[in-house]
């Protein structure tokens, strides 16, 4: 059996010592912000967290950048040359082009090199829920399972993880084209608080709304509650874009609760997404009950 490589995007939203650990590897996309161009790297070599998140509170805005075409090419053909295959979990095709340019880039490499394999998954997820895959699938060919038997499972199981976050503002996911500007405006007057999943086809959809941070948080936390299985098998993820505490507020309520995870993970949000939702989004993600709900 052909060894493989495990590649995902900068939305997956591990760290580098996570990526390390599980022998994983991404593709970049990324971020302009001021008329210049940084490259979406989870290590965040250019400005910390907490500088990016910052100088989003201050009204600049950054724009996010699909994995280019030469992106795909280098890393697919890194691995190809090294006699592995490749098996791709990307960014929901939802939220953006770059999974579906990752295929088209994987077949025409495919083309020119018939024995290259290279599996690409759309996700139908972002953040740790797309990280998660990417773990599992790490974990997979540890048991010595194949390339195909790994797509497989990933694809049966990407709709069990559970995305549940809300937001700080409403502007960014406006400024996004995520709600209209009139719902974005009325909704931070009175603290409006979406609570928002992936729903089956890989949208954000605001399926509940509740008033206040605090009330948002308890949410959360009772969504994770209702919807685990078997917890004390898989872990929780909770991105947070500079609001560790709160992080370790939904924790706590969940553990309060009587629920307790086999690990926990408080990785701070990338980039990407973090453009889109702005400062102080907190989203939790875990293996779960597989979603049905289909957004509007």
């Amino acid at each position: 059996m052909r060894n493989y490589a495990i590649l995902l995007d900068s939305t997956c939203n591990l760290t580098v010592e996570n990526l390390k650990e599980f022998d994983l590897d991404y593709c970049k996309m990324g971020v302009s912000l001021d008329d210049k161009v940084y490259a979406a790297d989870l290590s965040w070599p250019d400005m910390s967290p907490k500088e990016f998140y910052d100088i989003m509170s201050k009204g600049k805005r950054p724009y996010t950048q699909l994995v280019t075409e030469d992106e795909y090419k280098t890393k697919f053909n890194e691995y190809l040359d090294k006699g592995m295959d490749v098996l791709y979990i990307g960014c929901s095709s939802a939220l953006s082009g770059s999974v579906k340019l990752g295929a088209k880039v994987a077949k025409e490499i495919m083309e020119q090199r018939p024995d290259a394999k290279i599996i690409v998954i759309d996700a139908l997820n972002s953040g740790m829920g797309q990280g998660f895959m990417g773990i599992q699938a790490s974990l997979l060919r540890k048991e010595g399972k194949s390339i195909d038997e790994v797509a497989a499972i990933t694809e049966r199981d990407k709709l069990k993880y559970n995305q549940f976050a809300t937001v700080g503002t409403l502007t960014y996911l406006k400024n996004a084209g995520r709600v209209k500007a009139g719902a974005a405006f009325f909704g931070n007057i009175i603290g409006i608080k979406p609570i928002i999943i992936s729903d089956i086809k890989g949208n954000n959809y605001a399926y509940k709304k509740v008033r206040g941070r605090k009330a948002a948080l308890e949410e959360i936390a009772q969504s994770v509650v209702d919807n685990a299985v078997e917890p004390e098998k898989h872990w929780l993820a909770i991105d947070n874009a500079d609001c560790e505490e709160d992080a370790k507020a939904i924790i706590s309520m969940i553990e309060a609760k009587g629920v307790k995870f086999a690990r926990y993970f408080m990785n701070p949000l990338g980039p990407i997404l973090g453009a889109s939702c702005g400062p102080q989004t907190i989203i939790a993600y875990f293996y779960g009950k597989e979603v049905t709900i289909l957004g509007e």
